[in-house]
């Protein structure tokens, strides 16, 4: 659900968007911190926000950082 997000910040489109790798963080709903295949070498990390249930609001991508390998660490930021 967060992919067009990301590709509309980032300005182009992924054909490879696979998550490989997750944390969670619970606060007033949830961060999940989410490390993505993007293609080749290429990964990004996400931190994704799910509000509470009762909100009944989608998954919201929060922020990223991009330009990650498949050994950087996945840490909550």
């Amino acid at each position: 659900k967060v992919k067009p997000q990301l590709e509309e910040k980032e300005g182009k489109t992924f054909d490879v968007f696979s998550a490989v790798e997750f944390k969670t963080q619970v606060v007033a709903g949830t961060n999940y911190f989410i490390k993505v295949h993007v293609g080749n070498e290429e990964f990004v990390h996400l931190r994704v926000f799910r509000s509470l249930p009762h909100e009944n609001k989608p998954p919201s991508l929060h922020s990223y950082q991009a330009s990650k390998t498949k050994h950087d660490e996945l840490a909550f930021f």
